[in-house]
């Protein structure tokens, strides 16, 4: 899906009234099935920029389209129809904890099924096969049946990634994927995710706090500091220098020093689920 952003402002609608926006002015435009790697320090926007791209917050300001279409311009049911071809991964999957795996999984297929057919999934999973070569792409096939709350942190993460196999998109939105995984499964996890998208032709924009990875895996490498776009460059033209410059004062993180979720260790009990409403 070819993608626009001119100008575009943003602030969280939970921001406080007169805090800056989170993104200021941001211009880009991204062609029908590149792959682009969002960096950038803590605050820097690049969630804002992932929940302006998925629909899930209108600009304060400039212009979005997705496809020539400017998503706010049209009536709210076209409006979830465009959101249909969209799938936003965010860090922490809102995965309800007592459902089985299979049926999440397939929960990625939701936005092209009906509203009885979505139903029935929910206690009768329509695709089984499909979920299980999922799940094996991201070495999880032996957790078909599992319960969510089951899993570790990461395995939890891994799910929620798989679903894109799934969706019926055109844009994948991918808010750091890899913030709960150690360095092999990172490494596996982004390799199949970057295959999926080619295969399918798909737009994926991902969020990356592991610098080292984004400039291994993505050719085109987007920097953001304090809601601005600091540079958008080919990978190969990514610098030491320029890496410095973009992390002044936040040094650890390009190092790497960034807190992440307990890898392995299940979840003590069930947790509150956050649902993204469109």
């Amino acid at each position: 899906m070819k993608t626009e952003l001119l100008g575009v402002s943003a602030r969280h609608p939970a921001a406080r009234a007169g805090a800056a926006p989170a993104l200021k002015g941001l211009s880009l435009q991204l062609a029908a099935g590149e792959q682009v790697a969002i960096i950038g320090p803590s605050g820097a926007g690049k969630t804002t920029l992932l929940q302006v791209l998925a629909c899930a917050m209108p600009p304060t300001a400039g212009t979005l389209t997705l496809g020539g279409t400017n998503p706010w311009q049209l009536p709210r049911s076209a409006l979830q129809r465009l959101r249909g071809g969209l799938f936003l991964a965010p860090q922490v999957p809102p995965l309800p904890p007592r459902q089985r795996v299979v049926t999440a999984v397939l929960a990625g297929r939701l936005p092209a099924m009906g509203l009885l057919a979505s139903l029935r999934s929910l206690f009768y999973p329509a695709d089984i096969p499909a979920a299980f070569d999922a799940l094996d792409r991201f070495d999880l096939a032996d957790k078909l049946f599992e319960r969510v709350d089951r899993l570790s942190g990461g395995e939890r993460q891994r799910v929620g990634l798989s679903r894109a196999l799934l969706a019926p998109a055109r844009l994948w939105l991918i808010d750091e994927p890899l913030s709960a995984l150690d360095p092999t499964r990172s490494q596996q996890a982004m390799a199949t995710l970057l295959a999926g998208a080619r295969e399918r032709g798909t737009t994926l924009v991902a969020t990356l706090h592991q610098v080292d990875v984004a400039l291994a895996h993505f050719p085109r490498i987007i920097g953001l500091r304090d809601g601005a776009l600091a540079f958008d460059l080919p990978a190969a033209e990514v610098t030491r220098e320029r890496l410095a410059r973009l992390y002044d004062q936040f040094e650890h993180e390009l190092r790497g020093d960034v807190p992440v979720a307990p890898l392995d260790t299940p979840a003590p009990g069930p947790q509150p689920v956050v649902m993204h409403c469109r």
